[in-house]
């Protein structure tokens, strides 16, 4: 099922916002982190959105799946599956980074040498399921693909949004925001 409206989606972090992402976070700090760096990076509005909203397949896959610790080394396609939801809400400009942001990890380790290194233990296994680091023919078409330069930028707030404890805007804060994004009003 889709969401249709913007207050779908505050639903879906009410009910599973407080599972615990792979990492020692929360579903929902992880996201609010995500906006917080693409803001003060001074990202346009649509890319703060897919900053917030990446990973909203994991809040999916909870609500399917229960709230067993993830399999990092399965990949459920939660970057599909998020964007699928959110598609009758927002154009492409969101979600086509949000589709890019797991190949985008895999683009980022074919492409630099020290990105493999710097991820956190749970996205250097979530990589394996994944398919691990992109082939040289896929690395060079990458960035022609609809939202795959935004997704890069969005690869590196998402690294860094893993921080226990961080004060920062509440997930309220962005409610505007999404609502002038929306494309049903």
């Amino acid at each position: 099922m889709n969401a249709t409206t913007v207050a779908d989606i505050f639903a879906l972090y009410e009910r599973w916002g407080n599972e615990f992402y792979d990492e020692k976070v929360r579903q929902t700090d992880h996201a609010r982190q995500t906006a917080a760096l693409a803001r003060s990076a001074g990202a346009p509005d649509y890319l703060i959105a897919a900053a917030l909203l990446h990973d909203v397949g994991h809040l999916l896959e909870i609500e399917k799946l229960g709230s067993a610790p993830p399999d990092l080394e399965t990949n459920l396609n939660h970057e599909n599956t998020g964007a699928e939801y959110l598609s009758q809400i927002f154009s492409t400009a969101v979600t086509a980074p949000i589709t890019q942001h797991v190949e985008a990890k895999r683009f980022l380790c074919a492409t630099d040498s020290a990105y493999l290194t710097r991820l956190s233990e749970g996205s250097q296994r979530s990589l394996i399921g994944q398919g691990g680091v992109m082939s040289r023919v896929a690395v060079s078409g990458f960035l022609d693909r609809l939202g795959a330069a935004d997704a890069v930028a969005l690869r590196g707030w998402d690294d860094h949004a893993k921080v226990v404890g961080l004060a920062i805007a509440p997930l309220s804060d962005y409610r505007e925001l999404l609502e002038n994004l929306s494309v049903t009003g």
